[in-house]
């Protein structure tokens, strides 16, 4: 069974990671829609936003995947791990996929392989914070501390 730190020290930390990554998502699906109001919504132009290239369809998905990340972050507790786990997950993928996509007339999202490099990033980032962002009670992680080292975890001092 996979073993996730519950109340990890650098769970702060990672959470920001989180949100500017959700920030970021945002801006490019904002500022997106408005560079390329007025084209067709499966536009192939030479539209470029804060580094990456779009469309309307790719600017309207990077809009909802930022808006969800950073309502997960703002909600926080436990909803934040399992969002940020998936959302990790997801946006990973859709970089692989885009990449398979890039040169063929499905690509329909107008990607380049910048695209491509900063989703696997920002994937992999948005996971991570997911891998240290579960949360519990003291005793509760303190139960898992000795579930995952045995025996050589150390008993809470008073």
């Amino acid at each position: 069974m996979a073993h996730y730190p519950l109340n990890h020290p650098l769970r702060p930390v990672f959470r920001a990671l989180a949100f500017l990554t959700g920030v970021y998502l945002t801006l490019v699906g904002a500022i997106g829609l408005g560079v390329t109001a007025g084209d067709p919504f499966f536009h192939r132009g030479s539209d470029w936003v804060l580094g990456l290239r779009t469309n309307p369809a790719a600017a309207w998905l990077t809009l909802l995947l930022g808006v969800v990340l950073l309502a997960a972050v703002v909600l926080g507790r436990n909803v934040y791990y399992r969002v940020t786990l998936v959302l990790g997950w997801v946006l990973a993928g859709y970089a692989m996929i885009t990449m398979a996509l890039i040169q063929t007339d499905a690509n329909v999202l107008n990607v380049s392989m910048v695209n491509v490099i900063v989703l696997a990033a920002l994937g992999l980032v948005v996971l991570t914070a997911g891998l240290y962002g579960k949360i519990g009670t003291p005793e509760a992680a303190q139960g898992e501390s000795r579930a995952a080292h045995g025996s050589r975890a150390s008993a809470p001092t008073s």
